[in-house]
């Protein structure tokens, strides 16, 4: 199976997209063949080394979300172009034109990423060289439902990419919402010939029998910890995961936590993410300004594995304040590890909250969020129930979302 891994391979930023194409890359094993366009090159061809070592490292984290290409590779990829400019049929050997025939076996080719309109333009000569389906997952079109909490950047790419995606065999929605959001879109634009669009829920991380085992570990040595600490006065954890920009509304829940402080609940709110500047900018200049007058707010930026079991093994609950999403990762993880989640409770969230687990708000307005926080926090009874329906949720792995993506492939 053929993965495009543009983004994700010239990245160590680990946001949504990029997690579930690693979870691709790994469910599919020895079976997936990734490949990258070559922007210097213009090109596309399979990953170097240095480039499979970005996608095999998950603990080295960065703090910017663009793809990083060192000079050598840049000039590597501009002598390539030269040498197909120069002299096409002495360079038809060379650089990503080797792997036609190893691709033209391929059962198909999966797009889990947002391409660039360079490597847009190119798809039909990649898909050429295909001889099974070709497949993109969708994600959401929130640039263009909520613009003003998007960067411009992305905004002004979603219209033609949207329609970029027609040129595929068929479109994968990580949700219901997504799947209609995509062909409610079409059908406003006005495509009519476009190809088949089915809803295949996304895997999680933590699904599995022995990730769930590993877990209670850590909370069991979490809990061990801290009782082993009486002269130390806890709090309980509030904790959210999630990039910090604009339309997860980080804002709107540290005003939240701000409103129950000032009544005087007692708590800590703990936040994970990797911000986001262009539109998150508010919610980093509030949570400094909060820190400095002393309220007990820890944001710790983008977090490796580690921590970010540790954190959710010493949470109450979590809480997810975004506005609007494909899919929400980070409530399913949430629950998956046993832990309650305040959230949405309409669109793609209130796919996953429907479940039960979840305390929902209608709007995720910072009064909302804070009278749904100060239930659990201050109702044991009603934090317990919540935990023991987390508890009981069950979510399709990695794996399980590879291989139905693969059964679906087949049918196309």
């Amino acid at each position: 199976m053929l993965l495009d891994l543009s983004h994700t391979s010239h990245t160590t930023a680990r946001t949504g997209v990029q997690r579930v194409a690693l979870g691709l890359y790994r469910a599919f094993g020895a079976a997936a063949q990734p490949l990258t366009f070559d922007p210097y090159a213009r090109e596309w061809r399979d990953l170097k080394t240095w480039e499979r070592a970005n996608l095999e490292n998950p603990r080295r984290l960065g703090i910017k979300r663009r793809a990083h290409w060192p000079w050598s590779a840049q000039w590597s990829g501009r002598a390539r172009r030269a040498a197909r400019w120069i002299a096409p049929a002495a360079s038809a050997q060379t650089g990503g034109t080797e792997a036609a025939s190893s691709w033209a076996a391929a059962r198909g080719l999966i797009e889990p990423e947002i391409f660039s309109p360079d490597a847009a333009a190119t798809l039909p000569e990649l898909f050429a060289r295909v001889s099974g389906p070709k497949v993109a997952l969708f994600h959401d079109a929130i640039a263009l439902r909520m613009p003003e909490l998007s960067p411009p950047r992305t905004v002004g790419r979603f219209p033609a990419y949207l329609r970029e995606l027609a040129q595929f065999d068929g479109i994968a929605a990580i949700s219901e919402s997504s799947r209609v959001e995509l062909l409610e879109y079409w059908e406003w634009a006005g495509l009519r010939d476009t190809p088949p669009v089915a809803a295949i829920l996304l895997g999680i991380e933590g699904a599995e029998i022995e990730a769930r085992a590993a877990f209670e570990r850590i909370q069991a040595r979490t809990t061990a910890e801290a009782k082993a600490r009486p002269e130390v006065a806890l709090q309980p954890v509030i904790l959210s995961v999630g990039s910090i920009e604009g339309r997860k509304n980080h804002l709107g829940l540290v005003q939240a936590c701000e409103i129950l402080w000032a009544r005087g609940l007692k708590f800590e709110l703990r936040m994970i993410g990797l911000p986001q500047r262009q539109t998150g900018s508010p919610a980093l200049a509030l949570i400094q300004q909060l820190q400095a007058a002393g309220r007990p707010l820890r944001y710790e930026g983008a977090a490796g594995d580690t921590a970010r079991e540790t954190a959710y093994a010493a949470a109450a609950f979590t809480v997810y304040p975004s506005f609007a999403e494909g899919f929400g990762l980070p409530v399913a993880e949430s629950l998956v590890r046993g832990k309650p989640c305040v959230c949405l409770g309409s669109g793609a969230l209130g796919e996953i909250a429907a479940g039960g687990g979840c305390l929902t708000v209608p709007y995720p307005s910072p009064e909302a969020l804070a009278e749904a926080c100060a239930r659990l926090l201050q109702d044991p009874a009603e934090l317990a129930a919540l935990t023991a329906a987390a508890r009981r949720r069950e979510f399709p792995s990695p794996a399980d979302h590879a291989r139905r993506l693969a059964e679906w492939m087949g049918t196309l």
